[in-house]
């Protein structure tokens, strides 16, 4: 039997899968390997440890029987959405409302990627308990599957419900189900819409699972769009033109070489109403695509439309959104749009929720210039998986095709972002020329995946050489640096990528390097704990051996710092499940990484976020220091740090926000900053087991204390204690 391969939300592999932002549920971060075999199944799970980026295979084994060892599964879907979405009650609520208007009879309902189980109940409990009645729940990832029978059996409903652990285009009628469906109930929709194959599954469905004329849940789904302007989105794209106005003396992207550097051409998933007083709208919403599920979508549809726009600007970006009509006769909806189009909207504004955001397509360049009333040609295309969007004055209209963007090197928005701000950028700058002072003819390393600091050192030193690991990046940063180097007038005599990896270089330069730099930043790990960066010093301390006697090393140091927080929505929608519309969905908890009730002894993780984007926020502490971490020496063992936080301002805390500062150098003049107020990083967010009043006769402080044990699994242990 061939084993199956998926991706699964653990730790992110850049070799793997790079999508930004990770999909919903099981699309973030790792992959694992699923193996049938007869009467059980077990999957293989890869684990990454965040300081040596090596990894793992985990066995989750299918042991279900009473008594049967059982792999802990705590907090393994902690970084997915599933939790989020289980707290979503406007969600909770429209699917109940719908089923139960749809399946008004005894019938055989189809459930596509089933998850806990919720959608399933609902259809087996609309049908009442009828020996005609019938549910089949579909759901491949096997710890999901585990998790789904745990709550059938809790809450009685396993009767009618025959859960398969497939894909829905694995199923076969005759086989694995005894005959095609009536009624198809599914929730496979991203923020983007059509990401986790919404278009394959529906169409697999109606051609091989469903009846004719069959009912479906949701029933229709439209895509809107509307154009605006923003500096803050510009900025996470058009490097080009922030370079342009930067005296460092560096380009990372050349007028000449603009194809080598950029983003994807693909929708990026953000909460814009974090952003919304920095959006001038520059039209109105522009209906785009419908999607019926009752019958068979086609694969691919493209749309012609012209927009008059309300006021002059530049359109930087067009964002997007859909809304679910979930029954046929229209009464029953759901809404992604931005805040500002939900007030205006029948169907109301719903609660912050992580699950489902808008989308943005970033256009080209500086943006396109637009007067008051005049009309702009914009051309929408779908595939079976994305939606895609080209913007053109109506005299630049052409027929050519969409730009996919064969790009060298393709970064995340907030590293473009990063590289173009002009703070960032002069910090870089004076951190690497005052490592350099004193160094003449130097041989600079850098070990991580910084595109910048390889083209800094040989501007700054002209008689060095430099040499770059780029362990994330690897060929492509090679080509990449290589061309953009030559480009920057630096001779190729000066540059090395060393692609024969940390042993060779060992060898090859014993106690020869005079700098090893970094920033540090290491592709893919974007989507991470802030500290999983410090990658840098476990790299620093294998590759001991090839610095000199006097060696500099920056960073010089990291520090864990942290923020009492005011987090009221971003903790309700991780907080514990107790009943979902009439099930009981407590057993979940610690697998899925909840906040509050847990059981004696669990804790709830830290998870990665934009802690500006989480909704409702509010700094209740001083930012202080839990530990510290010295890169001018190796890594000598376990290290840990504690400290009390004492309260600046009265209100509710809900958790505690976590980064990195990384001090540049030994004088502690130049600290990179990673915390809340700086966008383009995440944090990590832990949050407390239950909400506390603090300040005037509430809690007076919380003890937050970190360990790290390198020789360990590399992960950073964070733990709280109320005082």
């Amino acid at each position: 039997m061939s084993p199956q391969l998926s991706l699964l939300p653990k730790t992110f592999i850049p070799f793997l899968s790079f999508r930004y932002p990770p999909l919903t549920r099981l699309r973030s971060v790792v992959a694992a390997r699923t193996m049938s075999s007869q009467p059980s199944q077990r999957v293989f799970q890869l684990r990454q440890d965040p300081l040596t980026g090596t990894s793992e295979w985990i066995i989750i084994d299918e042991n279900d029987e009473a008594g049967a060892p059982v792999t802990s599964t705590d907090g393994l879907l902690a970084t997915t959405s599933y939790l989020d979405m289980l707290n979503d009650t406007r969600r909770n609520r429209a699917y109940r409302l719908a089923i139960e208007k749809t399946i008004t009879e005894p019938c055989h309902v189809l459930d596509i990627g089933a998850g806990t189980g919720l959608l399933s109940m609902m259809a087996a409990r609309a049908m009442g308990d009828k020996e005609e009645s019938c549910v089949t729940a579909c759901e491949s990832y096997l710890p999901m599957v585990k998790l789904m029978r745990k709550v059938m059996h809790k809450n009685g409903m396993t009767k009618n419900i025959n859960l398969i652990n497939k894909r829905s285009d694995e199923l076969e009628v005759g086989s694995d189900i005894a005959s095609r469906a009536d009624v198809l109930v599914s929730e496979i929709l991203d923020s983007e819409l059509l990401g986790e194959g919404l278009i394959p599954s529906l169409q697999h469905a109606h051609d091989m699972l469903l009846v004719d004329n069959s009912k479906t849940v949701p029933y229709r789904a439209t895509t809107y769009c509307q154009l605006v302007e923003s500096t803050f989105l510009c900025n996470m794209h058009d490097l080009q033109s922030n370079e342009a106005r930067m005296s460092d003396g560096v380009r990372l992207v050349p007028p000449v070489l603009e194809s080598l550097f950029g983003i994807k051409s693909q929708q990026y998933s953000m909460h814009v109403d974090a952003i919304e007083k920095e959006i001038k709208l520059l039209s109105e919403p522009i209906k785009v695509f419908e999607f019926d599920f009752w019958k068979r979508p086609e694969s691919n549809g493209e749309l012609d439309v012209h927009i008059e726009a309300i006021t002059e600007g530049s359109v930087h970006a067009i964002i997007s959104w859909w809304v679910l009509q979930l029954d046929s006769e229209g009464t029953i909806f759901y809404s992604t749009a931005p805040r500002w189009i939900e007030s205006n909207s029948e169907i109301g504004a719903r609660d912050w929720c992580d699950h489902w955001k808008q989308c943005v397509w970033f256009t080209p360049g500086a943006g396109v210039s637009i007067s008051k009333g005049e009309k702009v040609h914009l051309h929408a295309a779908h595939t079976c998986t994305n939606i895609l969007y080209n913007l053109k004055k109506a005299h630049e209209i052409t027929h050519s095709s969409f730009s996919t963007g064969e790009l060298q090197l393709t970064f995340p928005p907030e590293r473009v972002a990063i590289y173009g701000d002009s703070v960032y950028r002069q910090s870089i700058f004076e951190a690497t020329r005052n490592a350099f002072q004193g160094l003449s003819d130097a041989q600079c390393l850098v070990i991580d995946d910084s595109i910048l600091l390889p083209l800094m050192a040989l501007h700054i030193s002209n008689g060095s050489r430099v040499i770059s690991l780029s362990p994330g990046l690897q060929e492509n940063a090679a080509r990449y640096l290589e061309a953009i180097a030559d480009s920057n007038g630096f001779s190729k005599d000066r540059f090395k990528y060393f692609r024969e990896g940390k042993a060779k270089l060992m060898e090859a330069y014993p106690s020869k390097i005079d700098l090893l730099i970094g920033e540090p930043y290491y592709y893919g790990l974007e989507s991470g704990l802030p500290w999983q960066n410090l990658r840098f010093w476990k790299d620093r301390t294998l590759l001991d051996s090839v610095l000199s006697k006097d060696a500099v090393v920056m960073p010089y140091k990291g520090v864990l710092r942290g923020c009492a927080m005011y987090l009221p929505d971003f903790w309700k929608s991780r907080c514990c499940l107790g009943s979902v519309e009439g099930f009981d969905h407590a057993l979940v908890n610690t697998t899925l990484g909840g906040c509050g009730d847990l059981p004696s002894g669990k804790d709830s993780p830290c998870l990665p976020f934009f802690v500006w984007q989480c909704g409702e926020t509010k700094k209740l502490s001083k930012e202080f220091t839990v530990m510290e971490f010295d890169f001018s020496k190796p890594i000598a063992g376990p290290c840990s740090g504690e400290v009390q936080i004492e309260f600046t301002k009265p209100g509710v805390c809900h958790g505690i926000a976590l980064w990195m500062d990384w001090v540049m150098d030994k004088e502690n003049s130049i600290v990179i900053s990673t915390g809340p107020d700086e966008r383009y990083w995440k944090q990590g967010v832990k949050l407390l087991g239950k909400p506390v009043t603090v300040g005037v006769e509430g809690l007076s402080s919380i003890g937050i204390k970190a360990s790290l044990d390198p020789s360990s699994n590399g992960e950073l242990i964070i733990t709280h204690t109320l005082c």
